[in-house]
């Protein structure tokens, strides 16, 4: 498929608040109000200067959790006290599936659990529906995913909720009846018949390429000046370390160290946290090998699942799969902490980890790459057609 093609992602023109109070969310949801000075968008003139020496207990700190963010196979296997022989570390991933079996093997169990409840799929793209590479450009999925993509939102809600930018995201896919949350949920896009609607400033109608009305959700639309305004800082502080790369994700920017030589990542680092000390309504997170500058807002991916959920207005109990690679306890405590809460709380939800070495998890069940992800959900389509051919729809 030729996504430059036939893919393109929408260009939204014309956004206006929405006025019209059509939407049955709790107030809990939307962020914390969000007072302040506007933020400047002239374009700034930086010296390039090496950054400020940070005492060696900050630079260490900084540097440790960037070498933590994504550790090799053989350290982890290590941590756990495993041998890193291929056989060893084989048994080691079914011992470590007693405790988070697998999604496919228990796919009867979960159907059962599931039954006269509405089901809903969330999705991570990097690691989940593409794999992780080396540039974050060239992560493709393939067209069988994106078949068994299409072929299960045939049947169940599914949205996919990404770090990386909206519109990116809905690119890389090419599905316009997928629902879409880039930015770690913080730019959602609905389409407008599901009536999200609310007299929230962060709210808008807009446009997408081929002219349709969607409705967009973005609780950090205030910062969007400010986060351009860092994302062209750390392009032109960065531009002359090898291999750093600079991503504008419209309300977050990553600086991706994949491709940096080690010796450089305690200056990437410091760069980063430099350029932050003159933002004190930003925080700073980690992810596999970047380092992501967001609002420091009351919302994450687990508040934007909720969000979904809620929209979607479902008549019956959810009962909702978030297959995705980042269930582990070093990313991001605060939001994975409010995941779980929705996951085992008022929504019956199956938290699912996608991950090919052992490690420890707040996921229920696991999948061990893309392709078990794929046949995941091929099972989830296949069922509810055999379901709706039978008449024995659960």
């Amino acid at each position: 498929m030729d996504l430059n093609s036939t893919n393109a992602s929408p260009v939204l023109t014309d956004p206006s608040p929405l006025n019209e109070s059509r939407l049955g969310i709790h107030s809990s949801l939307f962020p914390y109000s969000q007072s302040g000075p506007s933020f400047s968008t002239s374009v700034l003139s930086i010296p390039r200067k090496k950054p400020p020496k940070l005492d060696d207990g900050r630079s260490n700190s900084w540097l440790e959790a960037m070498r933590s963010s994504s550790p090799p196979r053989k350290k982890i296997l290590k941590e756990v006290n495993i041998d890193v022989s291929s056989d060893d570390a084989d048994v080691a991933y079914l011992s470590w599936m007693i405790k988070y079996p697998s999604a496919l093997n228990c796919f009867p169990q979960i159907m059962r659990q599931a039954r006269n409840k509405q089901i809903v799929i969330f999705l991570d793209y990097d690691g989940t529906l593409s794999p992780i590479v080396d540039d974050p450009d060239r992560a493709f999925m393939s067209n069988e995913m994106r078949s068994a993509v299409s072929n299960v939102a045939k049947y169940f809600p599914t949205a996919i909720i990404s770090g990386r930018s909206r519109d990116k995201v809905y690119e890389l896919v090419g599905l316009p009846e997928l629902y879409y949350a880039g930015s770690h949920g913080m730019d959602i896009m609905l389409p407008v018949e599901n009536t999200l609607a609310t007299d929230d400033a962060n709210c808008i109608k807009a446009t997408d390429q081929q002219g349709k009305e969607v409705n967009l959700f973005q609780p950090a639309r205030k910062f969007l000046s400010m986060i351009d305004e860092v994302f062209r800082t750390l392009v032109e502080k960065t531009k002359d370390i090898k291999g750093a790369k600079v991503e504008n994700h419209k309300f977050c920017t990553c600086v991706h160290y994949r491709n940096v030589d080690q010796k450089n990542w305690s200056v990437v680092g410091e760069y980063v946290v430099d350029v932050l000390k003159g933002y004190p309504r930003l925080r700073l997170t980690h992810g596999r090998k970047v380092l992501e500058v967001r609002p420091e807002i009351d919302w994450d991916k687990g508040k934007a699942v909720e969000f979904l959920l809620e929209s979607l207005g479902t008549y019956v109990a959810p009962s909702y799969f978030h297959v995705e690679i980042d269930w582990t306890k070093e990313k991001q405590i605060r939001a994975l902490a409010y995941q779980i809460h929705v996951l085992r709380g008022k929504y019956n939800g199956y938290g699912i980890l996608v991950s090919t070495i052992p490690k420890e998890s707040k996921a229920c069940f696991s999948l061990k790459d893309t392709s078990q992800v794929k046949k995941f959900l091929e099972s989830l389509a296949k069922t509810r057609e055999v379901e709706e051919d039978t008449g024995e729809r659960s």
